[in-house]
């Protein structure tokens, strides 16, 4: 992806206040700012594009304006990370200038700014719809998981795959590397608004994965091959986890 791509770049992180298993999860401190606040600025790091928080709740969206970033504030009741997402794009651009989207989970506080980098690159193909992220499975217990989506995918070069399905199997048969899907997307604008405009697919309904409604329609979806899988916040440990990384960082 060229450097002028920064000015057609959007990077949305969306933030949903709700959470059994961490209530008030945005605004959990980390290292003396929101976990929200912590991921923008990874992905302000990152250098990619124009940087839009999409929130469902007031003290999220004040929180966020407090520390500098952009936000908008969307109807809190989107069935999916995506319909967010694209609701915010309409809000933020509504002229539609911008050519990708890229959407950062809001509980990545610790994500490497290279990895929100590496979505993009599959993108550099026209043919590509929709770019993701993956890491090679060397966890035996992984393979195995239902929680880990693994990606089935036909090698076109040694950092990326061209995604035929995703599944909480444990695929493909045989010999060979497995794929941990890793839910960071980058989208054409259109692909995106025609992957918002599709119902929910058989399979999609049937593996619990919004991805496999793409690949259901036709669309591309190739995925960058990284080091390693970021941290997700969902649990007071995970949570723990987070502020000792960002604490080790910033004494180093």
């Amino acid at each position: 992806m060229k450097n002028s791509a920064f000015d057609r770049t959007l990077v949305l992180i969306p933030a949903r206040m709700a959470s059994t298993r961490l209530p008030g999860k945005p605004l959990a401190d980390i290292a003396g700012l929101p976990m929200i606040v912590q991921v923008a600025k990874r992905a302000e790091e990152a250098q990619v594009g124009r940087i839009i928080v999409a929130v469902d709740h007031q003290d999220v969206y004040d929180a966020v304006a407090a520390a500098g970033f952009d936000v908008v504030m969307t109807r809190g009741d989107h069935q999916s990370g995506s319909d967010r997402i694209f609701e915010a794009v309409q809000k933020a651009d509504p002229d539609a200038k911008m050519d990708f989207v890229i959407n950062v989970q809001g509980d990545l506080p610790t994500i490497e700014p290279e990895a929100v980098r590496a979505s993009l690159r599959p993108l550099d193909n026209p043919s590509t719809d929709i770019a993701t992220l993956t890491v090679v499975i060397t966890d035996e217990h992984e393979k195995t998981n239902p929680n880990v989506v693994k990606i089935v995918g036909s090698p076109l070069s040694a950092t990326r795959l061209k995604a035929l399905y995703f599944t909480r199997a444990t695929a493909p048969y045989g010999n060979g590397p497995l794929y941990h899907h890793i839910g960071l997307y980058a989208y054409r604008r259109a692909a995106l608004e025609k992957f918002v405009s599709l119902g929910p697919s058989a399979l999609e309904k049937r593996e619990s994965l919004e991805q496999l409604r793409a690949l259901e329609a036709g669309m591309r979806i190739d995925a960058e091959i990284v080091d390693s899988v970021p941290l997700g916040v969902d649990t007071p440990a995970d949570l723990e986890k987070a502020r000792a990384i960002l604490f080790a960082r910033a004494s180093s």
